[in-house]
Order: structure tokens, then C-alpha cells, then sequence
């Protein structure tokens, strides 16, 4: 009999895993937060010049499909993770560069900053995409839930440490210090990603092949593919779920800091204790839904990824209609206790939606898992990029239109309340999901307890 459950990632080997997001969270935050910040103070150049940057990293992610079906076609993801994670540094160390000609010529320094950006883009779909298309096809299904908690987890781990050490070296601030810096943190983190990936994949590989039963390398082109997996309902609704909930979810990202000073008089340092209030929640929700859909739940209705995709949504939803109400002033509950509401609620959708999804992409078979990936992935970057951009629109829209900025944001509050609302109803149409089917409990219970000790041991 097939042992199936030896072929899964042990949690040391996801942890690994973990370091390689750590890794990629770094690297992007150095050009996404820290050049951020010096485009618009240092060089004074308006704040829609970085965010259109950043946009363009976002909409460059439209690969990320094509990324998948490299990872399908040559069954192992290790060269694309680690391709990847060098077109990512490139990217880091150009973006950072970009700076020393930008205080004496604009636009080759833009034009730099511009390629360095692509990169960063195209590197994240690279490495990202076939991170989670390995992670998906090789960890174990009560695993799922916690292994997705992991690496983000990790990312924001990697995030706020390369935050806090690259500031904490950048006084007192030149250009050539920042590239220094920045390059040299990049470096760091690349390898340590590089180690962590490095050998990782070949035991598996070599186990999977042993087990299987059918060796058949995926065929055919791109556009086949992708028109392929397009025709499953499945495929088009969690699609639809993706863009909806994470367009809702990022449109709060660049103008809660604003609402909270403008609306109540928040100086700079409060407005960013409260972004931080609203991590910590994320993290919260993260580490709840890891545990819930993990272990003793797992083969429970209440270990169930569809039913925290819902709550978490109904929740955000909840959350940011009082956000609304507070903003138009109907009613003084603390802003603080809401916004932490908010990100736990965010968390626990976000993180269950990522191990459905991880779910959805191998149940569909067919090894396309990472062309399912890079659609989901793709649906994301462009979510993210649209929602950020057009939430900063429409605060002004809408707050020149009533004339009020307070209303202008509780116009949009609701708005991302409504999206919400949508994204519950799509995710209610979804294919139910066990953790744990009854079919591999089965498989589990024949395995002899001799194979059993030695995997442990393994």
C-alpha cells in the first residue's frame, strides 16, 4: 500500500519554507516602505509617483499564471523559486540605486527606479508563485491552514525586521548610504532564502515519483492551460472570490491612517500605533484560523476553511460598517477597539482563504496546481493594485462631491462594506471543503504502526 502521508513536508521543512517568504517580504518592503518614504520627504516629489511604482509591481504579476504552468511543465518549483529570489534582489538593489542619480537627474532616476520595480514584480511572481504551488502539491491536508499561517506569518515577520534594522542603519541619511544599506540587507537576505530552499525539493520529488503511479509530464501550451482550467466553475468562482475580498481588503490599506487624522485629530505617531493595532489583529485572526483548521479540528465542520473564508468576510464586513458609522460621526465607539475588530477579522480570512486555496488547486488535479496558483495569484496583485489606487480616489471623489472628508470616507468604508457583502455571497457558492477527507483517514488507519514510528522518525 501507498504510503501517502510520508510524502508530506514535515513542519521543520515548512518552517523552511517560512524563511524563503521571510525572505521575499524583506526584500520587498526595502523599496515599497523605505523609498517610499524618501521619494516623497527627501525628494519631495508627489506621493503618486511611488504609488504608481508600486502599482507597477503589482500589475506585472499579471505572470503569475504563466509562472505556474513553468512550475507544471518542469514538475520541479525549486528553479523558479530561486530564479526568482535573484530577479527579486536585482530588482531591490536597482530600486535602491535609482535613488543616487534621482537627486540630480528626475527621470533617469525615475526610468531606473521604473525597471528596478519590474523586476521586484516579476521576481515575486517567480519565487511567490512557485513557493505555494510546491507548498500546495506537498503538504499534508490537516496541515494546510497552519503551513499558509506560517509563511505569512513569516512575511511579516520579514517585513517588520527588515524595516526595523534597515532604519535603524540609515542615519544619518545620504543616497550612497541608503544603497549600502538596502544592498547589502538585500544580499543578506537573498542567501539566507537560497539556504533555506536549497535541497529541499529533491527528497520529495524523489518520494513522489517513487509512490506514483503515473509519471505523465504536463503537455501543451499556455493558452491551452489557462483556457482549460477557465472552463471549471470551481476555478472561475474562487477567481471572482480572490479579486473581490482582497479588492475590499486593500482599499482601507492607504486611508485609514489618513480618515483616523483627519476625521479625529490623530497625530502622525498615533495614526501608525493604530496601522500597528491593525497588524496585530491580522496577526490574531492568522494564528486562530492556523490552529482551528489544524489538528483536532480538522476533520470537524468547525475545522472547516469555507466556513472562516465567510466568517472572516462577514466580520470585515461588520467591521468596516461601523468604521463608516464612525466616520460620518453617527456614534463615538472607541476607533482603536474597532480597527483591531477589523484586522483579526482580515486575518481570519485571509489566512483561510489561502489554505482553501492551496486545497482547491490540488484537488483539481490534471498537475496544474501551479497554473491555478498563478491565476489565484495574479487575481490578488491586480486586487491589491486596483483597490489601494482606487481607495485613495474615491476618498477624494467622494469627499469633494459631499463636500466633507468625513463623509468622502465613510463613503468609502461602505463601499468596501458592500465588496465584502459580495465577496460572503461568492464564497457561499464555493465547493465545500473537508480538511481532512475520509478517503486519506482510511489510507492513515491501514498504514502499519512500524511505517507509522519510522516516518516519525524520518
Amino acid at each position: 500500500m501507498i504510503n501517502h502521508q510520508s510524502q508530506g513536508l514535515s513542519w521543520f521543512q515548512i518552517f523552511r519554507l517560512g524563511i524563503v517568504q521571510l525572505g521575499i517580504g524583506g526584500m520587498v518592503v526595502i523599496t515599497t516602505s523605505t523609498l517610499n518614504r524618501v521619494m516623497v520627504v527627501e525628494l519631495l516629489l508627489p506621493a503618486a509617483v511611488p504609488g504608481l511604482l508600486v502599482m507597477a509591481h503589482y500589475l506585472v504579476q499579471m505572470l503569475r499564471p504563466r509562472m505556474g504552468h513553468g512550475v507544471d511543465k518542469g514538475r520541479k518549483a525549486t528553479p523558479w523559486i530561486m530564479g526568482g529570489l535573484l530577479i527579486l534582489a536585482a530588482g531591490s538593489i536597482v530600486s535602491s540605486f535609482s535613488i543616487i542619480p534621482m537627486f540630480e537627474n528626475r527621470l533617469g532616476g525615475l526610468l531606473i527606479a521604473t525597471v528596478g520595480f519590474l523586476l521586484i514584480g516579476i521576481g515575486v511572481s517567480a519565487a511567490g508563485t512557485s513557493l505555494l504551488t510546491f507548498l500546495a502539491k506537498n503538504v499534508d491536508e490537516e496541515k494546510r491552514a497552519a503551513s499558509a499561517g506560517v509563511l505569512w506569518i513569516m512575511m511579516i515577520a520579514g517585513f517588520a525586521i527588515t524595516a526595523m534594522i534597515t532604519g535603524s542603519l540609515l542615519d544619518p541619511f545620504t543616497p550612497e548610504r541608503l544603497f549600502i544599506v538596502s544592498s547589502s540587507v538585500t544580499f543578506f537576505l537573498l542567501s539566507l532564502a537560497l539556504l533555506a530552499v536549497w535541497g529541499l525539493e529533491n527528497r520529495l520529488v524523489q518520494k513522489t515519483l517513487k509512490a506514483s503511479t503515473h509519471k505523465k509530464i504536463v503537455s501543451g501550451g499556455f493558452l491551452g492551460a489557462i483556457s482549460a482550467i477557465w472552463e471549471e466553475k470551481e476555478t472561475r468562482l474562487f477567481t471572482l472570490f480572490v479579486f473581490a475580498s482582497m479588492f475590499a481588503f486593500s482599499m482601507q490599506d492607504l486611508i485609514l491612517e489618513p480618515f483616523a487624522g483627519s476625521v479625529f485629530d490623530l497625530t502622525p505617531g498615533e495614526t501608525t500605533k493604530l496601522s500597528g493595532m491593525q497588524h496585530a489583529g491580522v496577526f490574531v485572526g492568522m494564528i486562530f484560523v492556523s490552529i482551528i483548521c489544524s489538528g483536532r479540528f480538522s476533520t470537524k465542520k468547525i475545522g472547516s476553511l469555507n466556513l472562516w473564508i465567510t466568517t472572516g468576510c462577514m466580520l470585515s464586513c461588520l467591521a468596516l460598517l461601523i468604521i463608516a458609522i464612525l466616520a460620518s460621526g453617527a456614534t463615538s465607539i472607541h476607533l482603536q477597539s474597532i480597527v483591531i475588530f477589523l484586522g483579526v477579522s482580515n486575518g481570519i480570512f485571509s489566512i483561510a482563504a489561502i489554505g482553501l486555496m492551496m486545497q482547491l488547486a490540488k484537488e483539481g488535479g490534471k498537475r496544474k496546481e501551479g497554473i491555478r496558483m498563478g491565476l489565484w495569484g495574479a487575481s490578488q496583485a491586480i486586487a491589491f493594485a486596483l483597490g489601494s489606487l482606487m481607495g485613495t480616489v474615491f476618498s477624494d471623489l467622494f469627499g469633494y462631491l459631499f463636500q466633507s472628508a468625513r463623509e468622502g470616507y465613510a463613503t468609502v468604508f461602505l463601499l468596501e462594506s458592500a465588496i465584502f457583502g459580495l465577496a460572503v455571497f461568492i464564497s457561499l457558492k464555493l465547493k465545500f471543503v473537508k480538511q481532512k477527507s475520509a478517503k486519506n483517514e482510511k489510507i492513515f488507519s491501514e498504514v502499519p504502526q512500524s511505517n507509522f514510528i519510522q516516518e516519525i522518525r524520518g
